[in-house]
């Protein structure tokens, strides 16, 4: 996860991970609050269907989806297909 980039946004695989630059500053959780609406955009699914389950105070984030689709996952972007998705445990790393 990179913050305060130009726009907010999913750019693809970084290191087995899905890579989203958000325009937001990470104070009183708004940077957690911009990476779950991105989320929950892209793969067509509620905010509350997103939740953060791991690295709240890293970069480096695991973020459970609730019916999310795999093919979601592949549509975002072509390197995205290679991202680590667990499907039984529905966890996406962000890096």
């Amino acid at each position: 996860m990179v913050l305060r980039a130009s726009r907010s946004e999913i750019v693809g695989e970084h290191n087995g991970a899905l890579r989203v630059r958000l325009v937001t500053a990470p104070v009183d959780g708004a940077a957690h609050e911009a990476l779950i609406r991105i989320l929950a955009v892209a793969f067509k699914v509620s905010h509350r269907a997103v939740q953060i389950t791991a690295g709240h105070t890293s970069k480096l984030k695991q973020v459970s989806l609730t019916g999310a689709v795999l093919e979601a996952l592949a549509g975002l972007t072509p390197s995205a297909a290679r991202v680590t998705l667990t499907a039984r445990f529905k966890r996406v790393n962000i890096a």
